[in-house]
């Protein structure tokens, strides 16, 4: 009898589900060392999980609770970033209005300086 290489048979979908139980080398190993009526494989409910089983949930669950603690982290340390940037750069617009009215004050000293020292140069000169 010639069979078709896409095996529709109740045989091949026991080879899948024997496909599917396999999990470890050492299984694999017994798979194909061993007769069929000597394997002594874990039963395929306990080795592959039913459609409403919800294993490792937990652990997918504490990493999406590490995530979102670690992301409202990271957007309060931006927020406080953001924060510092806007206050340094208050802080430097108060600095350089200062240096610029200090600027003003220092030529404005400067102009009575030279004012003070012609008029000493004057009195001086008249006295001589």
């Amino acid at each position: 009898m010639n069979h078709s290489p896409q095996g529709t048979g109740s045989h091949s979908i026991r080879g899948d589900r024997k496909l599917y139980a396999v999990d470890s080398i050492n299984d694999l190993h017994k798979l194909n060392l061993c007769p069929a009526g000597s394997q002594h494989l874990f039963p395929l409910e306990e080795k592959m999980p039913t459609v409403g089983s919800h294993a490792g949930n937990g652990s997918y669950g504490l990493i999406f609770m590490a995530l979102m603690v670690v992301l409202a982290v990271s957007l309060v340390l931006v927020a406080f970033v953001i924060f510092l940037i806007v206050q340094t750069g208050n802080k430097m617009d108060d600095v350089s209005t200062r240096l610029t009215a200090e600027g003003q004050g220092i030529d404005d000293l400067k102009k009575i300086n030279s004012l003070i020292v012609k008029q000493l140069d004057q009195l001086d000169s008249a006295q001589n």
